[in-house]
């Protein structure tokens, strides 16, 4: 058994800092690397590249509405021929910048209000998926395990890898439970960490109702800039690891 664990990286800008880089570069095998749409700076885009490459870290482009000012988590209409160029721009800026320290990139995941709209939102997500092959079809997609947007991915000829959030909440459905709802985002690291090992060995988690939710992924995303967070990753990464499951990157 083995599993990839990803998390978003190179988010500082300037003198704000986003989380710990170097410590979640410990843990996880996979790495989101922000393309200064959402968040990062030039210079913390390379460190962070530079770290990863230095660890054996995949790397991926985690690419984004143009949206700094509120993190990219603001929805957006974005025209089709924009999107189409800004995902372009994203990941071949980061795929340049990889190369000089020896790295690629090897996927792209989309980014807060993008991911969450293209999961379900067909126009959007044909935009991505073609901006993605254009720049290169073996780049993978990550999405959210058991959206729309995964057959539409595979049906177009990209490698797709469902991903579960270990933090959050699940629907009998097998669907995120709104961040607006109570209870959609999990804080106890033992129990988020016992979460994951089921959903790694049976492909199901305990929905928020109390029933059975099958989620089947590739890889689980550990978030790196909340309370607790950093803890509630290395508690998912000793679990899965002391039950023998290897923890690798999928790319």
């Amino acid at each position: 058994m083995q599993i990839d664990l990803n998390s978003d990286l190179g988010e500082s800008f300037g003198a704000w800092s986003m989380g710990n880089d170097a410590a979640m570069l410990e843990i996880v095998s996979s790495a989101n690397v922000a393309c200064g749409f959402h968040a990062g700076d030039p210079a913390g885009i390379m460190e962070t590249l530079q770290a990863a490459t230095a660890r054996g870290v995949a790397v991926g482009a985690h690419v984004s509405y143009p949206d700094l000012q509120g993190f990219g988590r603001r929805n957006m209409d974005v025209a089709s021929a924009d999107l189409f160029a800004d995902v372009i721009y994203q990941i071949s800026a980061l795929t340049g910048m990889a190369a000089t320290v020896g790295a690629t990139v090897r996927y792209v995941k989309p980014h807060g209000a993008l991911y969450n709209t293209i999961a379900s939102d067909e126009r959007q997500a044909r935009d991505v998926i073609t901006a993605i092959r254009a720049v290169n079809p073996e780049l993978a997609l990550v999405a959210l395990a058991g959206s729309p947007l995964v057959g539409w991915a595979r049906d177009a000829g990209l490698r797709v890898i469902a991903e579960a959030f270990a933090d959050r909440a699940y629907t009998p459905a097998g669907t995120l439970v709104s961040r607006r709802e109570e209870g959609a985002v999990l804080h106890e690291a033992a129990e988020v960490a016992q979460r994951m090992l089921r959903l790694v060995r049976e492909g199901t988690v305990q929905a928020i109702d109390g029933s059975t939710a099958r989620v089947e992924a590739q890889s689980i995303c550990v978030h790196g800039d909340s309370a607790g967070a950093m803890e509630m990753a290395r508690a998912v990464r000793e679990a899965l690891e002391r039950d023998g499951v290897a923890i690798r990157p999928f790319a």
